[in-house]
């Protein structure tokens, strides 16, 4: 359902969409400007609209990076992108992963290079390590980034300090290189 907010002056149009999956509020801005906020089935509309608030900031960033773009054509990545990519990308992937894990030595069930549209990377509770084909594009910093999160999901499957330590161990700059990483978009 399209709902409006008043931000800092501005009216803004969102599109409310309520789940049953949804175990958390997630708000997303696309390239065409579309905003999206993701809630809780049973969560009271005063909630995601303070949430909305609360991310007024980054909302207002998403929005003018998205509009700089405006009437250009946006680099997408095709399916016929992925299968000439993906190959590549499995390479780097297992090389890294490899290269990461003489020192954590975690034990994972697979590597598998997927053309997902908002991730980086995951880590499945069975412990398969899942990388966007698109890491290929990354800066090498941003790219051992996305590899040693996801490994150290292995050991932590959370974002607690145990887990950011364990990055840490690999990549003490790893801070700046995630901020770098949340400024890139997806389609490189």
């Amino acid at each position: 359902m399209e709902k409006q907010i008043a931000l800092q002056d501005k009216k803004i149009t969102y599109t409310l969409r309520k789940s049953h999956r949804a175990r958390r509020m997630r708000l997303a801005v696309y390239c065409d400007g579309t905003i999206v906020v993701t809630s809780p089935f049973d969560l009271k509309e005063t909630v995601v609209e303070k949430f909305i608030r609360e991310k007024t900031d980054w909302l207002f960033k998403k929005i003018a990076f998205f509009k700089q773009f405006s009437g250009k054509a946006v680099a997408r990545h095709s399916k016929a992108d992925y299968l000439k990519y993906k190959d590549e990308a499995y390479a780097l992937a297992v090389e890294r992963v490899n290269y990461f894990n003489t020192i954590y030595q975690f034990s994972f069930s697979q590597i598998n290079i997927k053309n997902q549209k908002t991730r980086w990377g995951s880590c499945s509770k069975r412990g398969n390590l899942n990388f966007n084909y698109k890491i290929l594009f990354l800066p090498m910093d941003a790219r051992d980034y996305v590899i040693v999160h996801e490994l150290c999901h292995l050991r932590e499957f959370n974002h607690s300090k145990k887990f950011w330590s364990l990055v840490g161990k690999m990549l003490p700059n790893y801070k700046e290189v995630k901020t770098n990483l949340r400024n890139q978009s997806m389609n490189i």
